[in-house]
């Protein structure tokens, strides 16, 4: 065999474990985690809904799970979407954000969804409008707020739920951006944490400064899986897999962008794309706060027992209290 195929099948081998021991590291600690008798959500009086379908079809990628906190009706509500570089984990690992979410008195939809490499962009996207449409005409009958609905995610998540921000806000020529447009409701705030905004040109990354060549691979994985064999000639080519280059044209939106909280680590190796987000909406006069911790690490608020990941959820309440209209006030303070 010759040498380059030997060093691409290396290559591959090597980005396909670095996937599996993210993923078995996520998986292994939400499983310890649901272990824990404080992590038990009836000890807070909130009900979960599980695997309730959103489109039609059976599959298990097409499922949301309702987290129903105590308190009276209508809710602040959080529609939740998983990271995992598009590939990996579920709103299974992602257990404890939607607990964490409700535990603050709102009413949250954690969001499954089709998972590349073998559903390429726009997939993913594709389910996430779809469960927001099935969202505004569902969400009053579980008690949620239209006018208080937060979209929140974190990593690829974080991208998906952006991208469906601008899809609720700017018509665009793809077929399931229009669909959200169209079904009228629009997010209250957008909580963008650790953000890979811009799937695109992987090798920015390594431009700017130094990478483990490991990560660097498994960053180019997440590119490449969710982005080769995608539908680059239909309507809107590949816009929306990089929603942070859309944001950085400055295009006014038709309908009011949200107010956004973005945050990440200084150990981030996607750092910069949420210090770019930070100066595109402050060209767009849209409401907004960055802030970066020190230190810190790729999606570290999961690490619920480390100080600073306990300090962007107080800091995250804190903003959504600010930024929801009046009827939020007690996000603040309920516990």
């Amino acid at each position: 065999m010759k040498p380059e195929r030997l060093q691409g099948r290396a290559a591959t081998l090597s980005r396909r474990l670095g996937g599996w021991a993210v993923e078995g590291f996520f998986e292994g600690l939400s499983g310890i985690g649901r272990a824990v008798p404080l992590a038990r959500p009836e000890l807070y009086g909130i009900r979960v809904l599980r695997d309730l379908a959103y489109r039609e079809g059976g599959q298990a990628a097409h499922r949301l799970d309702v987290h129903k906190p105590r308190g009276t009706a209508p809710y602040p509500v959080v529609f939740y979407v998983h990271g995992g570089g598009f590939s990996i984990l579920s709103k299974e690992t992602h257990w404890l954000m939607a607990l964490a979410f409700a535990r603050r008195g709102f009413l949250v939809f954690n969001v499954e969804y089709r998972l590349a490499p073998a559903n390429p962009y726009p997939a993913a996207l594709e389910d996430v409008c779809a469960a927001w449409g099935w969202l505004a005409r569902n969400l009053e009958s579980f008690g949620g707020d239209p006018e208080r609905v937060v979209l929140a995610g974190e990593s690829a998540g974080a991208n998906l739920v952006t991208s469906l921000a601008l899809a609720s806000s700017c018509p665009r020529p793809e077929p399931f951006a229009k669909a959200a447009f169209d079904a009228g409701l629009a997010p209250a705030a957008l909580v963008a944490a650790c953000g890979l905004l811009q799937v695109s040109d992987i090798e920015r990354f390594v431009r700017r400064r130094r990478l483990p060549r490991w990560l660097f691979e498994r960053m180019q994985s997440v590119s490449d899986g969710y982005l080769r064999g995608a539908h680059a000639a239909g309507p809107g080519g590949l816009e929306l897999a990089d929603p942070l280059l859309v944001l950085e044209r400055a295009e006014p939106p038709a309908r009011r962008l949200p107010p956004v909280f973005a945050f990440a680590g200084t150990r981030d190796p996607v750092l910069d794309d949420t210090r770019r987000l930070g100066a595109a909406l402050a060209r767009l006069g849209v409401a907004h706060r960055v802030r970066i911790y020190p230190g810190e690490l790729h999606a570290f608020h999961a690490l619920v027992w480390r100080r600073q990941a306990r300090q962007s959820w107080r800091e995250t309440f804190d903003f959504l209290a600010e930024s929801l209209p009046s009827g939020s006030d007690r996000l603040a303070t309920s516990r």
